[in-house]
C-alpha cells in the first residue's frame, strides 16, 4: 500500500520536524515556506530531555553536538542582588532521571539542522517563496492553496504556519490574543566579552517585581541568549524584528544587578515584542487538515516548552500516520487525541509561571527571599517541571 502523500504549510521547526519524521518512515512530504529563502533567524530556545529525546531518536545528535550547550542547572538570582538558588540540576541529573539531556541552542542553528535532514532524504522538499492562503478538501485529497496562485495536491494537509495560522483561520475562528502588559526585549551577546560570573553552562531566571530576565548560553558556548521582560501596556507588535535601543532596553531594567547590564551593554541591537496569551484549540482536525505547534496551542514562553511541543507533536503526527495507513483521516483524529489534553496544560502552566516570576513581594528585600525559598521548593519545582520532562513522544502507546 503507498504511503500518504502530505503536504506541510510552514517550514519552521515543527514542520521540519514533521517532514523530517514522515520522510524517515516512508512517506513523500513537500513542505511549503512562506519565507523566499531558508535563514538561520530568531534566538535562543532550551530543549528539556522531552525535546531532546525525539531530536537524537530521529539521529539529529552527531550534527548538533557543535551548536548546542548541555546545561549543567537552571537556577533563579534575585533582579537586583543576584543572591541565587539552584532551581534543578540538569547534565548528567537529566540523563539519569529523564532519559536523556538538555541542551541549550540558537533556534536557527536546529533549524538549519533539521533542514539538512529533511533535504537529504529528499532534495526539493522544502519549496520556499510560497505563502499558503487556505485549502479545499474532498474525498480522495486535499489542494492546498500558494499566494501566486499555485495549487498543490495531496492526501493530507498539516498547517504549520505559526500563531496567525491562515489554515487555522479557515477551520475555526481564532483564538483571541488577550495581551499579557508584557514586553520582551531580546538580544545575542558575545560570551567572552562577558564577566566569567556569567560564562557557566547554567539557565539563569532573574525574577524581579514587573520583570523577569531570562540567560543561558547557545551556539557551542560563544553565545549569550538574553530575554528580558518588563510591564509595557503601550507596545503590541507581536513582531519578533522590531529593533529597539541599547538605551531603551538598559532604561528598562534601572536597578537591576550590574551582571544583567553587562549582557545589555555587549549584545548589539536588541528587538522587542508584546507577548499575548491565547486560549488553546479544544480541536484542530478537520478530515484531510490538521495543525500543529503555534498554530493550535500558542504559549507563553515561561516554561520553556513552546518549540519541544511543536516537536513532539510532528513526531507524534507521524507515528500516527505511520500506524494507520489505511485510513489516515482517522489517524489525525488519534494524533490530536494524543496531544490536546498535554498541550493545553502546558499552555496554562506557562500563563501561571507569569505571575509566579512577576510576584510585586519580590521589591521587599526582607520578603523577596522568602518568596522565592518557598515558591521554588524542591517539592514544587518537581511538581511543575518533572511531567513535562518525563513525556516520551518516542514511546508514546498509539491507540489501534
Amino acid at each position: 500500500m503507498a504511503k500518504a502523500t502530505v503536504l506541510i504549510a510552514g517550514g519552521g521547526i515543527g514542520g521540519m520536524t514533521a517532514a523530517l519524521a514522515l520522510l524517515q518512515r516512508g512517506f513523500d512530504v513537500t513542505v511549503y515556506e512562506q519565507a523566499p529563502e531558508l535563514k538561520e533567524l530568531g534566538a535562543g530556545l532550551q530543549l528539556a530531555a522531552n525535546g531532546t529525546r525525539v531530536l537524537i531518536e530521529m539521529g539529529l545528535e552527531e550534527a548538533l553536538k557543535p551548536v548546542i550547550c548541555e546545561a549543567a542547572a537552571k537556577e533563579v538570582r534575585l533582579w537586583n542582588t543576584g543572591q541565587s538558588w539552584k532551581l534543578f540540576d540538569l547534565g548528567a541529573d537529566s540523563i539519569a532521571r529523564f532519559g536523556a539531556p538538555y541542551w541549550m541552542a540558537h533556534r536557527g542553528e536546529l533549524h538549519r539542522v533539521l533542514t539538512e535532514a529533511v533535504l537529504a532524504l529528499k532534495p526539493g522538499a522544502v519549496i520556499t517563496g510560497a505563502q499558503a492562503m487556505g485549502f479545499e478538501q474532498d474525498d480522495s485529497g486535499v489542494t492546498l492553496l500558494v499566494a501566486d496562485g499555485r495549487r498543490a495536491r495531496g492526501d493530507l494537509l498539516v498547517g504549520a504556519d505559526g500563531v496567525h495560522s491562515r489554515m487555522r483561520s479557515q477551520m475555526w475562528q481564532s483564538p483571541k490574543a488577550r495581551f499579557t502588559g508584557l514586553m520582551a526585549w531580546r538580544g545575542l551577546a558575545p560570551m567572552e566579552a562577558l564577566p566569567a560570573e556569567l560564562q557557566r553552562p547554567v539557565g539563569t531566571n532573574w525574577i524581579g517585581p514587573g520583570g523577569h530576565v531570562i540567560t543561558y548560553p547557545i551556539s557551542g558556548n560563544r553565545l549569550m541568549n538574553f530575554v528580558g521582560l518588563v510591564e509595557n501596556r503601550e507596545w503590541t507588535s507581536e513582531s519578533w524584528t522590531a529593533a529597539g535601543s541599547t538605551r531603551e532596553c538598559k532604561a528598562d531594567f534601572a536597578g537591576w544587578n550590574p551582571l544583567i547590564h553587562s549582557v545589555i551593554d555587549v549584545m548589539g541591537t536588541p528587538f522587542r515584542w508584546a507577548l499575548a496569551a491565547r486560549d488553546p484549540l479544544p480541536h484542530w482536525t478537520q478530515g484531510r487538515v490538521t495543525l500543529l505547534g503555534d498554530a493550535c496551542h500558542p504559549t507563553l514562553p515561561f516554561l520553556a516548552q513552546g518549540a519541544i511541543m511543536a516537536i513532539e507533536d510532528g513526531y507524534i503526527l507521524a507515528r500516527c500516520l505511520d500506524e494507520s495507513q489505511a485510513d489516515p483521516a482517522s489517524a489525525l483524529m488519534t494524533y490530536e487525541g494524543l496531544r490536546s489534553e498535554r498541550t493545553a496544560a502546558i499552555v496554562k502552566g506557562s500563563e501561571a509561571n507569569l505571575h509566579r516570576f512577576h510576584n510585586p513581594v519580590l521589591a521587599d528585600p526582607v520578603k523577596a527571599p522568602q518568596y522565592v525559598e518557598s515558591e521554588w521548593q524542591p517539592d514544587k519545582v518537581r511538581m511543575r517541571y518533572d511531567w513535562l520532562f518525563e513525556y516520551d513522544a518516542t514511546r508514546l502507546p498509539i491507540p489501534a
